[in-house]
């Protein structure tokens, strides 16, 4: 991973919700993190919104590799279904491409736990903004 792509990754939303890239490329790419109170909802259970954000990074980052120098990706559509409740332990969530055209790329990011059940399931259909 290049400087530039940490300094992205390691920043912002990314750093507030301790999301850890273990994996990124253009044709893939794993993050992780570690359920802390910090992600919880009032219930107990991992916020929604915490899997929307997992799911929208990763997927928006695997984007900007693939399209590289060629420009910048917005992300302008995430439907994410919540699959199981969660409370502790650490999660995973893969992206991968499902389509890559000219000017719209769709990606698939799956969320795990650490017994490899479903969690969250999303898809993020992205914008390439060419230069």
């Amino acid at each position: 991973m290049t400087d530039d792509i940490r300094k992205i990754v390691d920043s912002g939303l990314n750093a507030t919700l301790g999301f850890h890239f273990a994996d990124v490329g253009a044709d893939r790419v794993e993050l992780t993190w570690t359920v802390g109170p910090q992600h919880l909802q009032p219930f107990g259970i991992v916020h929604g919104g915490v899997y929307c954000s997992a799911v929208e990074s990763a997927a928006s980052i695997g984007a900007a590799m693939w399209l590289g120098d060629r420009g910048h990706v917005v992300g302008v559509a995430n439907h994410t279904n919540f699959l199981h409740a969660v409370r502790e332990g650490t999660l995973s969530a893969v992206a991968t491409p499902i389509h890559r055209g000219r000017s719209q790329q769709l990606w698939l990011v799956e969320i795990t736990d650490d017994q490899q059940r479903a969690v969250a399931r999303g898809e993020v259909r992205l914008q390439n903004l060419t230069s």
